[in-house]
């Protein structure tokens, strides 16, 4: 699974995630300042789910048509800078489908909803 870290996404996670082979690229580094629509953009067009801890990206994609590969948005503040991608992981293990979604997670649950077709 190809993702995107929305710079509100913590660096430990993101570090943790890619020490578990999983090919992450944060925001910070390749467009650092970006608006979310550059965001939404470029992960459709690189097929990375962003992960955030930004709710707008559900605006953009139901509200305004904006394409995109699939969003986690979490929707609590970790406990810690590890927390997010220690649940991103327990989901991979689980076979969970997280690209063409979106993902809403609290801490202990999981809302999806399809991305619409285009």
């Amino acid at each position: 699974m190809r993702f995107l870290a929305n710079e509100n996404f913590p660096l430990h996670s993101t570090l943790l995630l890619r020490d578990n082979d999983q090919d992450i690229i944060d925001v910070a580094d390749i467009m650092p300042s970006a608006s979310d629509e550059e965001v939404l953009h470029y992960a459709y067009q690189e097929q990375r789910i962003i992960l955030t801890f930004d709710s707008d990206y559900g605006e953009l994609i139901y509200r305004f048509k904006m394409p995109s590969a699939g969003v986690v948005y979490f929707r609590f503040l970790p406990t810690t800078p590890l927390e997010p991608a220690e649940i991103i992981l327990q989901w991979l293990s689980a076979n969970i489908p997280l690209a063409n979604q979106f993902t809403i997670a609290r801490r202990n649950k999981i809302r999806q909803r399809p991305l619409p077709t285009l």
